[in-house]
């Protein structure tokens, strides 16, 4: 009987790869696999998560439920859009963190000095922080709002960025407006530099354009989704493995060992 772990996310299409992941499921339990992990990088639908108007769904919650009545033992992914999101599932989920990851690569690529992380939005504000913390670094918060329904949205920072390289600190890029919006906000308010850090790169429709025309100076995601050709070709855009980090807490949970010991 065999410890299996299946690694698939539910990037676009997302339909597909989500039927995909639970027939091989499925299957593997037909098998007789003594367990299956579900390890699911990306976890689409999670910004489904609760009704936000009448009459819509909660898909993640219907995506849990189906991954879970697949077969599935345990779900292993990365930077859930809200950890609460672990509670949908009623199996073991480990939920683990692309911050180090991250951190890595912001002591190698950019000055120690005048560092500030930034939110692009007042959510986003705990994700964030906790980067900030582990680097040393202050935190400032982009504050959009509309004034009216249907105006563009008015950005306000909250807090001193003149003088320092900002990091904008999110989970998904999708459109990539508000990244592009908030780089113009800082800058406006005298950022010598904004480069954003973000875990999961959707990046949909023409956001990789977007990107490489506006003002941010790079762009840095994780491959938790397959990059497309546009990403790998843009010159300010640039992916990090998750491989070692994935891999790792693959062998721990196989061994019987603490995931969350790699965070805390």
């Amino acid at each position: 009987p065999l410890d299996v772990f299946v690694i698939q996310s539910t990037s676009a299409p997302a339909n597909d790869h989500l039927m995909e992941l639970l027939i091989i499921v499925d299957a593997l339990k037909r098998a007789s696999a003594r367990r299956i992990t579900a390890v699911i990088p990306y976890f689409g639908y999670a910004r489904q998560d609760r009704k936000p108007g009448p009459r819509t769904p909660i898909s993640a919650k219907l995506v849990a439920n189906m991954i879970a009545r697949a077969g599935a033992d345990r779900v292993l992914t990365l930077d859930l859009h809200a950890g609460q999101i672990q509670g949908f599932f009623d199996i073991p989920t480990d939920n683990l963190f692309g911050a180090p990851v991250m951190v890595q690569d912001i002591k190698e690529a950019l000055p120690k000095e005048n560092l500030m992380v930034i939110s692009p939005d007042v959510g986003g504000v705990v994700r964030a922080r906790g980067l900030a913390k582990r680097i040393g670094a202050p935190l400032a918060i982009v504050d959009k709002r509309r004034e009216r329904p249907g105006a563009s949205e008015v950005m306000n920072v909250i807090g001193d960025v003149s003088g320092h390289s900002c990091i904008l600190v999110d989970d998904i890029a999708d459109s990539g407006g508000t990244l592009v919006n908030a780089t113009e906000a800082l800058l406006k308010q005298g950022a010598t530099m904004v480069t954003s850090y973000i875990t999961h790169g959707v990046l949909s429709g023409g956001a990789v354009a977007r990107i490489m025309a506006s003002q941010i100076k790079e762009l840095v995601i994780t491959d938790s989704i397959q990059p497309s050709e546009s990403v790998l070709k843009a010159h300010n855009i640039r992916v990090l493995p998750t491989a070692p980090l994935l891999g790792e807490a693959i062998a721990r949970t196989a061994e019987e060992r603490s995931v969350s010991s790699l965070f805390y």
